[in-house]
């Protein structure tokens, strides 16, 4: 009995020195959470700092780093034993789903996994604040109740997913705040200058890019992500300051997939958070605008992957440490955080009190996407002539842990290109995925052509089936079929010339290689025409590398550029062509390495333009210059040969003199490439050739009664969130070498325009365009035949234009060659 009450004695003093051991955000910062902004560094120095203090109950980790140099850190917090146990969790974890398969069963007995993210978007800042709180408050050894939730938890707490946003908004925000904030909503400290702090470096959301992971940031959080695949996930958020917070259950739609399960314990969740916001007087909505159905948010991702995946919204952005909101009252960082602080608590409780059957429904979960339950079709099989095509797709699978292989089987299905069903025909190369597996959910909301909508108010875009994304025939078939392991490509083999080299113009790999060329002040032409040497025939657009007035090391540079992308250079001994145009030929024209600049600045669109951005510095790896266009009239265009007008106002150009500084850079021999609404403000000068098509729809006279209470969803009618559209190419143009004569092009607006008159419409919407995704009633018949893609030469120069971001959230790959080939083709 002694012995017993001496060891009492000992626990007690333990948890109280360890309590006085863990430090409060405030004894470690040095101020109340909510006074001011943290910076990263010091959120990251705190949860260490907790981790050192309590090793038995948390752990940090960290997963990776940012495009400027910023940790990417995790928290693991439990109960001592379930730390001390932590592999064996995640590895059962995994087992429940299916993703580790050895010969130790799985148990359901086991803690549920609570995966809380904060702060991705880094203009909306107060979570990452509640992060530091809600840590302490389940690292404090004399916080009981959390103790109590995490005997049945295990909390993973992602405390700033973009760090490099956060700072930018925090840097900028202290230097505006003055000694006191000032509420006053048109005071400087709520105004954030361009681009703002809400994306990552390139200007990229990542919340809508967990499933493509184009960002350095999302690859190493999926990663980890897939390596735990949590029962709950909740992604913490700010809206526009005005708004009360928002909580799941989501709005419709619901994707078909999403389970009974998951929609019934949304609606628990809900009402739990609830139950503390009602005791403290929160207002509060539910199930209205953040739907679950376009896959790459931080909560369909989670949820197409087996979790109970939520977004909660507080009111903020732009607010500061303090904004008067539009009810009179004043909306402080301390009540922000406090909001969060508060749902994070109180899903872990409802997470803890359900465990047993959150990780029973969990595992019922993959149980069903194994055996095909609730799944239509079984098997998506890709094709294409080019390897990297096919490539593009197999990487893709692998950063969502998708497992695929190959198949002879000789089947039947729907063709993705034809719209019928028809025997799969081999293109060359192939892979081939099967629905019957622990992501087969995924799968399914990845490939399938069209997504049944119950709402079409929908939050993104309706559409994005990878053979469209990707450029790649497909077809689907309910027929089981066993696959073989997959290929992986043979490796490049170097070769030998005294000649020359000629590089297949197929994919946007062969870009990567021009670019590279180029780059090195390599001397690269293109044939403009199709032709055969030593009978292999070669298309428009094939390169062309000679040894006569080369660089010395050409021949290294190539195999070198070719080897790193994965194209297979071939040695040509002469130039006489069996077939086609000699080398001689006026149809093979040399390529100048042009110098590229990008309109950036408050008038152009932050994403459009990092999106562009990104694809110079991450994908051509070639240097382009950023001009900030409000400065255009201080800015000599004399100094490059190309000027990207990416999505934007360009009032700048309201300005005569700044448009005659335009129309003289391309008079003058320079080359403009505008997209999206940047193509439509040249439609405004006379002298670009482009044209509108109007909506020719005549009014009535007569008079129509107009129901109120509907008139939130008349926007419908003329609303087009995101569909695809099948363009037809003039695959003869440089714009669209290395295509066939259509692309899937993403459809998020009503332009179309009117036939380039003296120039090229070198991709055109015919009247049987459309292909998936929400288009209103009024739009689907005015978006049938115009121009959507083309050249107009204007003096010495060129104006291309794409009606359409061919580069959207630089997932949509099959755009990326047609950018290129209008950098580094066209015009020439």
């Amino acid at each position: 009995m002694k012995r017993i009450y001496i060891i009492t004695i000992l626990l007690c003093i333990t948890t109280i020195l360890s309590a006085q051991n863990i430090p409060s955000p405030k004894q470690f910062l040095g101020y109340e959470l909510g006074e001011r902004f943290t910076p990263c560094y010091r959120i990251d120095n705190y949860f260490n700092t907790v981790a050192q203090a309590s090793p038995s109950t948390v752990k940090t980790f960290k997963y990776g780093g940012t495009n400027e140099g910023r940790d990417l850190v995790v928290a693991f917090i439990s109960s001592a034993q379930n730390i001390q146990n932590l592999e064996n969790i995640r590895q059962n974890n995994l087992r429940l789903a299916g993703m580790l398969k050895d010969n130790t069963p799985a148990n359901v007995n086991m803690p549920a996994i609570v995966w809380l993210s904060y702060n991705v978007h880094g203009n909306e800042p107060s979570s990452a604040e509640a992060a530091m709180k809600v840590l302490y408050a389940l690292a404090d050894p004399s916080n009981t109740q959390t103790k109590q939730w995490l005997q049945n938890a295990v909390v993973i707490i992602d405390p700033i997913q973009n760090p490099d946003g956060r700072d930018r908004y925090i840097n900028w925000y202290n230097n505006a705040v003055g000694k006191n904030f000032n509420a006053d909503p048109q005071s400087r400290e709520h105004d954030e200058p361009w681009p703002y702090g809400r994306t990552n470096h390139y200007n990229f959301d990542l919340n809508r890019d967990w499933a493509w992971q184009t960002q350095k940031e999302s690859q190493q959080r999926v990663k980890l992500y897939n390596q735990w695949l949590p029962q709950i996930h909740v992604d913490l958020h700010e809206q526009g300051y005005n708004a009360p917070y928002y909580f799941a259950p989501a709005a419709q739609p619901f994707h078909e997939v999403v389970t009974q399960w998951q929609r019934d314990f949304q609606v628990t969740v809900g009402k739990n958070n609830a139950k503390y916001f009602d005791a403290n007087g929160w207002l509060y909505f539910t199930k209205q605008i953040f739907d679950l159905f376009y896959p790459s948010y931080g909560d369909t991702y989670p949820t197409y992957n087996g979790a109970i995946g939520m977004t909660y919204e507080q009111g903020g952005i732009g607010a500061g440490l303090g904004i008067k909101t539009k009810s009179g009252d004043t909306l402080t960082l301390t009540d922000r955080l406090m909001h969060h602080y508060t749902a994070s608590l109180s899903t872990i409780e409802v997470a803890s009190n359900n465990a047993k059957q959150l990780v029973t429904e969990y595992k019922k979960y993959f149980d069903n996407n194994i055996n095909g339950i609730g799944l239509e079709n079984t098997t998506y099989v890709l094709t294409s002539s080019d390897q990297n095509k096919i490539e593009a797709v197999r990487k893709l699978l692998d950063n969502n842990s998708i497992s695929y292989g190959i198949t002879n089987a000789n089947l039947s299905g729907y063709n993705y290109f034809d719209n019928k069903t028809e025997t799969f025909k081999n293109e060359g190369y192939q892979i081939a995925v099967n629905t019957l597996q622990p992501k087969g959910r995924l799968v399914k909301v990845l490939f399938e052509k069209e997504s049944k909508l119950v709402d079409s108010a929908t939050y993104d875009i309706t559409a994005w089936s990878i053979p469209y994304v990707y450029g790649v025939n497909a077809w689907a078939t309910k027929d089981k079929i066993s696959l073989s392991a997959y290929t992986m490509p043979a490796a490049i083999m170097p070769v030998q010339s005294n000649y020359g080299v000629l590089i297949p113009y197929t994919s946007i790999n062969a870009s990567k290689v021009l670019a590279a060329l180029l780059l090195q002040g390599i001397r690269v032409r293109y044939s403009a025409d199709d032709f055969t040497y030593n009978g292999k025939a070669f298309n428009k657009g094939t390169l062309i590398i000679l040894k006569g007035n080369n660089q010395p090391n050409w021949l290294n540079a190539v195999n070198t550029a070719c080897s790193s992308y994965n194209v297979q250079p071939y040695a040509v001994q002469t130039g006489f062509m069996d077939a086609g145009a000699d080398f001689g030929s006026s149809d093979v024209h040399f390529i100048k390495a042009p110098r590229v600049a990008l309109l950036t600045g408050k008038s152009v669109s932050y994403i459009a333009s990092g999106e562009v951005w990104s694809y110079f510095d991450n994908e051509l790896n070639y240097p382009i210059s950023q001009l900030m266009a409000e400065d255009m009239d201080n800015i000599n265009l004399s100094g490059y040969d190309i000027l990207i007008m990416p999505d934007g106002g360009y009032d700048v150009f309201d300005d005569k003199a700044n448009a005659a500084k335009l129309e003289d850079f391309i008079q003058g021999g320079g080359k403009l490439i505008a997209t999206e609404s940047g193509a439509e403000q040249l439609a405004g000068f006379n002298w670009s050739g482009l044209k509108l098509i109007e909506d020719t729809a005549q009014s009535s006279d007569s008079i129509i009664q107009k129901n109120y209470g509907a008139s939130e969803r008349d926007f419908l009618t003329s609303f087009i969130p995101g569909a695809i559209y099948k363009v037809q190419l003039d695959n003869t143009h440089p714009i669209a070498y290395g295509y066939s004569n259509f692309y899937y092009t993403l459809k998020q607006d009503a332009r179309v325009y009117a036939s380039i008159k003296g120039g090229w419409n070198v991709g055109i919407f015919p009247s049987n365009a459309y292909v998936a995704g929400f288009v209103g009633s009024k739009l689907k018949s005015k978006l049938k035949q115009g121009v959507a893609i083309g050249e107009n030469r204007y003096g010495r120069g060129s104006i291309i234009f794409f009606n359409d971001d061919v580069l959207f959230r630089r997932f949509w790959e099959n755009g990326k060659m047609l950018f290129a080939n209008a950098v580094f083709l066209a015009g020439n």
